[in-house]
């Protein structure tokens, strides 16, 4: 019995030869894909909002409450206490004073509140204490870092350097009496009548907040009347206290992230379908707002004077 070894006929000139079957697409590559392009958007994300989207947006921000305390100021509703002029509570970041100290060039639109989002858009003024100006210990918070980084300096503050602040009632002059850090001696109890600034802010490296540091300041301009409180000192929520994140972000955190994953996966189906240039161009603005999203939610999840 013979075997045929005839080679086998040459495919015709001009004629392409018939492609190999491509293997199956894998649904795990899909879902790796769309996994790292969510982890991509976010760290990036994450970056943007505590350098240059951050700044921007307090840029922003305190333009726009400058604005509104301006206004408030020219037609003499601005607050001078818990409520606002038509006896309603007070919003959380609304506009309360113009913090003003020279020997830093700082100008900062202070607003009511302390939570980690209400510092996102400059320094806040701690609810359960009396406006600066006012008989009492008044205490306002600012990031160290994040966010226009307004008490960056607060530490080089030396002893009698002016601090001013503008409220509803007036302009209050302070001088700094010193700057604590943790374990230092605490100042002098106030005597009756008597009013003080505390400013607060982290301690530590860039982004890494390590403890908590205070300028404190005693009023040296006329004593403002207190008008009649109803947050008494202590009634605030544990996001409002120093280095303390913000709880209710997740719910948000959750909702954007649902978001950016879904969006991921279309993005890695628009690759196989499009092709990359058109992936590129409809995808990563998307992805990249998203990110943004879910990162800014998620930094109210840290410290709020990181």
């Amino acid at each position: 019995m013979t075997v045929d070894t005839a080679p086998a006929p040459a495919a015709a000139p001009g004629r392409p030869r018939a492609a190999e079957p491509s293997p199956p697409d894998r649904a795990g590559m899909a879902l790796a894909g769309a996994a790292l392009c969510v982890l991509a958007a976010v760290l990036l994300g994450f970056a943007a909002n505590l350098t240059i989207v951050g700044h921007l947006q307090h840029s922003r921000d305190q333009a726009t409450a400058y604005d509104e305390l301006r206004r408030q100021l020219a037609t003499g509703i601005a607050p001078v206490g818990q409520q606002t002029y038509e006896g309603k509570p007070l919003e959380p970041g609304a506009p309360v004073a113009l913090l003003r100290i020279p020997a830093l060039g700082l100008k900062e639109v202070v607003a009511e509140g302390t939570t980690s989002g209400v510092l996102m858009s400059g320094p806040g003024h701690r609810r359960d204490t009396p406006l600066p100006g006012q008989a009492g210990t008044s205490v306002i918070m600012g990031r160290q870092w994040g966010y226009g980084s307004p008490f960056n300096d607060l530490d080089k503050l030396p002893p009698g350097t002016r601090v001013e602040v503008t409220t509803g009632q007036a302009k209050s002059v302070f001088e700094v009496l010193d700057v604590r850090r943790p374990g230092d001696r605490l100042p002098a109890p106030l005597a009756e009548g008597q009013g003080r600034l505390t400013l607060i802010t982290a301690t530590g490296g860039p982004y890494t907040p390590s403890g908590i540091l205070r300028v404190d300041a005693r009023l040296v301009s006329p004593v403002q009347p207190n008008p009649p409180r109803v947050v008494r000192t202590g009634w605030i929520g544990s996001s409002e206290e120093a280095l303390a994140g913000e709880p209710a972000a997740w719910l948000e955190v959750f909702l954007w992230s649902q978001g950016l994953l879904v969006a991921a996966l279309l993005t890695v189906g628009a690759y196989r379908v499009w092709g990359r240039w058109q992936t590129w161009i409809v995808g990563v603005p998307v992805l990249a707002a998203l990110g943004l999203a879910v990162s800014g939610a998620a930094t109210r999840l840290l410290p709020n004077v990181l």
